[in-house]
């Protein structure tokens, strides 16, 4: 009996880790916008979360949010509100769907929808030269937002 339920087990984690990342058009949401599954399958990396965080060409996210415990990355902003704290006032399921698409848990916010590749009026090219063609990616990866959902948990008041 202990042999079949850990040869399940064994089976069905090998079954979860081949399946990938969520699809950003397979994303659940609940009807409040969080998203309770990981979108990667895979915990988050608070190191890696926090470069994300600090990188301009990633998340960036001090450049609208102050963050305490990333003092040492330039030009926090004030546009958003102060992440210290954060775990104490969302969930993890939460903070994934604000990530993911913040415009559903707050209408006509400036922050960008992370892990959206549809629903975007594009500037034609008579107004750049340089419009995108065909399907856009996400502006971060799923298991990019599992690691800054890791940093995010840790900042507790």
């Amino acid at each position: 009996m202990k042999l079949s339920i850990l040869t399940l087990a064994v089976t069905l984690t090998a079954g979860a880790a081949m399946a990938g990342p969520v699809a950003p058009a397979d994303v659940a949401y609940t009807e409040d916008g969080a998203v309770e599954a990981s979108l990667s399958g895979m915990a988050g990396n608070v190191e890696n979360g926090s470069k994300v965080m600090t990188t301009k060409s990633l998340g960036n996210c001090v450049a609208c949010h102050q963050i305490s415990a990333l003092s040492h990355a330039p030009f926090h902003g004030t546009v958003g509100p102060s992440l210290d704290g954060v775990a104490d006032r969302w969930t993890e399921a939460e903070l994934r769907g604000i990530l993911t698409n913040s415009k559903l848990t707050y209408e006509g916010t400036v922050m960008p929808a992370y892990y959206v590749v549809d629903g975007f009026t594009r500037p034609g090219n008579g107004y750049t030269g340089k419009a995108a063609e065909g399907p856009l990616d996400p502006l971060l990866s799923a298991q990019q937002i599992e690691d800054v959902i890791a940093f995010l948990a840790t900042l507790k008041e």
